[in-house]
């Protein structure tokens, strides 16, 4: 019987955002159940009342109540408005990570997740983070759709091939926390699974002098950059007439069909991979496709360069 008691209805809550998702969860589960319940009881009522033999009139009447109708309709209304904007506002919560997030980028293959840090450190169905540091995921699919799912952060996310999601997480908790694919990919969809690593900061410090080494995302890209011949267009001593990079990221670019869209890491994804998408206004459609010649992990290197370019000089990719 203790041990009853003891089970959790969920994992153990490890994000700092965890707690609004319980709350939304158990007032779900209140009205759903309150209505269950009271559907059963009057059903059970009216199975004894009325039963075979019974002595209740079974009289048809005309009564109505229009204060009755009126007010079990407002009060169910009232009910599930409250629970649509405690939604919403738990959907525009989590949409909106804080300015000082650390973005990881992760790709998900059949079947694993590929992780990599903006300093380079590279990661297979495992994720190191730092107790108290806001992460934002940006995720990408190499493959079919994907779901990244943290059950003790609250936090879920379709991860989906060829557009960019995120999600994002603050965790309060040191200690190790499944990772599940809870979007069905295939044969070996359930082996498709990792851990969280949550640090305390000492910990977390030794994990990093143990695996450093190797380029940080920018720098891997600005080599991809170069390698594939992408400065002898996008470059101001270019005799061939682009657009120049610098400074683009999230900025407004003019299109050709008389549109405007920001820079944001999906146009950039499209306008390597998908070059004819969206054609700058006052450029010709001269760029060839990297489709099918870069992988998901090779562009976000790229776009780890790109972004670099708009940061301040001095500063560290």
């Amino acid at each position: 019987m203790i041990a009853l008691l003891d089970f959790p209805l969920l994992p153990v809550r490890a994000s700092a955002e965890g707690w609004i998702v319980d709350v939304l969860f158990y007032a779900l589960l209140a009205v759903c159940g309150s209505v269950t319940l009271g559907v059963f009881v009057v059903t059970l009522f009216f199975c004894i009342r009325y039963r075979r033999g019974s002595p209740a009139s079974r009289k048809k009447g005309e009564e109505r109540s229009l204060g009755l109708e009126i007010g079990w309709t407002s009060a169910t209304m009232l009910v599930f408005v409250i629970i649509f904007i405690g939604a919403g506002i738990v959907y525009f919560r989590m949409a909106s990570p804080p300015a000082n997030a650390e973005e990881i980028e992760v790709v998900g293959k059949q079947w694993m997740w590929k992780v990599q840090h903006a300093n380079g450190r590279r990661e297979i169905n495992q994720l190191h983070l730092l107790i108290g540091q806001p992460v934002k995921l940006v995720m990408t699919s190499q493959d079919v759709i994907h779901n990244f799912s943290i059950p003790a952060f609250r936090s879920k996310q379709d991860v989906v091939p060829g557009r960019y999601t995120s999600q994002w997480f603050t965790p309060t908790k040191a200690g190790r926390y499944h990772i599940f694919c809870v979007q069905y990919c295939g044969m070996d969809h359930s082996g498709m699974v990792g851990w969280v690593y949550v640090q305390e900061p000492r910990e977390y410090s030794r994990w990093l002098a143990e695996n450093a080494g190797g380029d940080t995302m920018a720098v891997a890209g600005e080599r991809i950059f170069r390698a594939r011949g992408c400065s002898g267009c996008h470059s101001p001593q270019a005799a061939v007439h682009a657009p120049l990079l610098d400074g683009i990221y999230q900025k407004p670019v003019a299109l050709s069909d008389g549109t405007v869209v920001r820079a944001d890491e999906q146009y950039l994804h499209d306008s390597i991979l998908q070059a004819s998408k969206q054609i700058a206004a006052g450029y010709e459609n001269i760029m060839p496709t990297f489709q099918g010649q870069l992988s998901e992990e090779e562009v976000m290197e790229l776009i780890a360069y790109i972004k670099s370019l708009s940061e301040p000089k001095g500063s560290t990719p």
